[in-house]
């Protein structure tokens, strides 16, 4: 019965700590995954020769993919079509050096060029994962906290 309570004790002195590691590690893998968008929208622009863009909500805490076709930029048929979203204590924002201030998304390019951006998602420790692209020929990579300091 006292190794029980001792387990109690230790578990409930731990729990918070693990809490902020797992917001923490979700807000990596949501990271992960607009890296990973930002590849299928670089390669889809060059393969299929028509201008993608990741679209960035920071009100909603959502990112998404949309293929210009016909004019309009609508989500692809496939599992990148559909809407991102930060983990709950999150947020997402997006600094782009396009011409207008109030752009929200990265285009890239049928060239292979993509906007000069990037996208912070930040957990709710203030821990912030950036997904930069330095110039329009560079990949975009992402910067974890560790490596920002």
């Amino acid at each position: 019965m006292l190794v029980l309570v001792v387990i109690a004790v230790v578990v409930s002195l731990v729990a918070p700590s693990l809490r902020g590691f797992f917001t923490s590690r979700q807000a990596a893998d949501s990271a992960q995954t607009a890296l990973s968008a930002t590849k299928w929208a670089h390669w889809q622009a060059i393969s299929q020769g028509q201008p993608c863009r990741l679209n960035v909500d920071a009100q909603s805490g959502a990112f998404w993919l949309t293929v210009q076709q016909a004019g309009n930029y609508v989500a692809p048929s496939d599992d990148m079509g559909r809407r991102f979203t930060v983990p709950e204590g999150a947020t997402i924002s997006l600094r782009s050096e396009a011409p207008d201030p109030n752009v929200t998304y990265v285009q890239f390019y049928p060239s292979g060029r993509s906007d000069v951006a990037t996208i912070t998602i930040a957990d709710d420790r203030g821990r912030a994962f950036q997904i930069t692209c330095p110039s329009a020929t560079e990949a975009f990579k992402i910067i974890s906290p560790s490596e920002a300091h």
